[in-house]
């Protein structure tokens, strides 16, 4: 059953393709998350309003009915070209005049969720664009990063997109090996710059925050105190993530709390959906009602349990889970997407404002990244809109108490 998109990340989407369309047709950087925070912030209250100013100026003069309806047909068909050319002129490595992006992910590339956003993206990004499908190499295990990613730099490949900071070790040595492979890495909570590096990052304190506070509301809502995380082996941007929901969660009632299960083998196995399932048969036999899947290849498989069981139950990375109609209910997405990253990343390297040897930390905002509520209710999307709101106003008391959350969670 198809069920309903929340309204700022079905926009989110939206501008996610109009993005592509026009271009071609979490691990320790989480207290630098506010300094960064404020570049994105400009650019949206900049654009809007110079565009609206100046097309109503000359709209109303001279044919208030067919103007709007003429220049929206007309700019899309005008700007491909010049921007295709704007895009091998950037990123073609190898000079043929075209582009082929390579994709390094950690896990399976159809796991519907964190690792698949970003494979999607580069597949949309090279047909709307015309260019070669991209070359995917997944399920990298981090002892087997740097032979598999060289592999991939050897293919003929003009960008590499690394999918994540557990398997960027080698980077260092593979960016001096090829140089002329535009390497970009969504590296999560971060990982040392090097020159040859453009990378992005996001605060998981802060998303995971925004996550407490809907997951708290919606425990209110249905009377209950038991909720559970499944993760892998507790790896530190997991704590961190774990930790701020629970701060969020009290920050609704006091009295609210999560546990913490590890379903896989230590580290990064997010994929195993035996143990992943068996935890939430175990979890819903212990009357859990709410659970955050933070997987990758083992999340449809604890989706589609939790649906089975009546659980409320949340993804964590796709931003098109309320969209889905996969049979299972979802109830939200906590949003930190590849492919949007990577989507926002391009257009922040042809302006210049992401360049090899620096990183951009993307901000937690709402229609970029948090949480999202499929179907809320009034009172939880108020709670949510007010965390949002504490968050952008860079709210003494909250930035202190995640950055403490953060640094607690990386100083081991």
């Amino acid at each position: 059953m198809m069920r309903k998109r929340s309204t700022r990340m079905a926009a989110l989407a939206a501008s996610a393709v109009l993005f592509v369309a026009a271009c071609g047709g979490d691990d320790d950087a989480a207290p630098a998350a506010e300094p960064a925070a404020e570049e994105p912030a400009e650019e949206p209250a900049e654009e809007p309003a110079e565009e609206p100013a100046e097309e109503p100026a000359e709209e109303p003069a001279e044919e208030p009915a067919e103007e709007p309806a003429e220049e929206p047909a007309e700019e899309p068909a005008e700007e491909p070209e010049p921007e295709v050319d704007e895009l091998v002129s950037a990123f073609d490595a190898n000079g043929d005049g075209t582009l082929t992006i390579g994709v390094a992910a950690a896990g399976p590339r159809d796991d519907e969720g964190y690792y698949q956003s970003l494979v999607d993206f580069a597949e949309a990004f090279s047909a709307e664009n015309g260019f070669a499908p991209p070359i995917v190499s997944d399920m990298i295990g981090a002892e087997e990063a740097a032979q598999k990613m060289s592999d991939l730099a050897q293919q003929g490949v003009d960008i590499i997109f690394v999918g994540a900071s557990e398997i960027a070790e080698p980077l260092p040595d593979l960016t001096e090996q090829y140089p002329d492979i535009f390497w970009y890495c969504n590296c999560g909570a971060g990982f040392p710059e090097l020159p040859g590096l453009a990378q992005a990052t996001d605060w998981g304190a802060a998303i995971h925050y925004t996550a407490g506070v809907a997951m708290g509301q919606i425990l209110l809502e249905q009377g209950s105190t038991k909720s559970v995380f499944l993760g892998c082996c507790e790896l530190n941007f997991e704590v961190e993530a774990y930790e701020a929901i629970r701060f969020g969660l009290q920050s609704v009632d006091p009295s609210l709390d999560m546990e913490f299960v590890s379903t896989g083998d230590f580290p990064f196995d997010f994929d195993n959906a035996a143990n992943a399932t068996a935890a939430m048969s175990a979890a819903a036999a212990d009357g859990v009602t709410l659970a955050y899947a933070y997987l990758g290849g083992a999340l449809n498989p604890v989706g589609q349990l939790a649906t089975e069981e009546g659980i409320a139950v949340f993804s964590a990375g796709p931003v098109d889970i309320c969209s889905r109609d996969d049979g299972i209910n979802w109830t939200g997405s906590v949003v930190f997407d590849g492919g949007v990253y990577a989507a926002q990343a391009i257009r922040l390297i042809l302006s210049g404002e992401l360049t090899e040897g620096t990183t951009f930390q993307f901000p937690t905002e709402v229609g970029l990244n948090g949480m999202d509520v499929c179907d809320p209710s009034a009172e939880t999307e108020a709670a949510l809109a007010e965390a949002f709101g504490l968050l952008a106003s860079y709210d003494g008391d909250l930035m202190g108490a995640l950055g403490a959350i953060s640094g607690a969670a990386y100083s081991g």
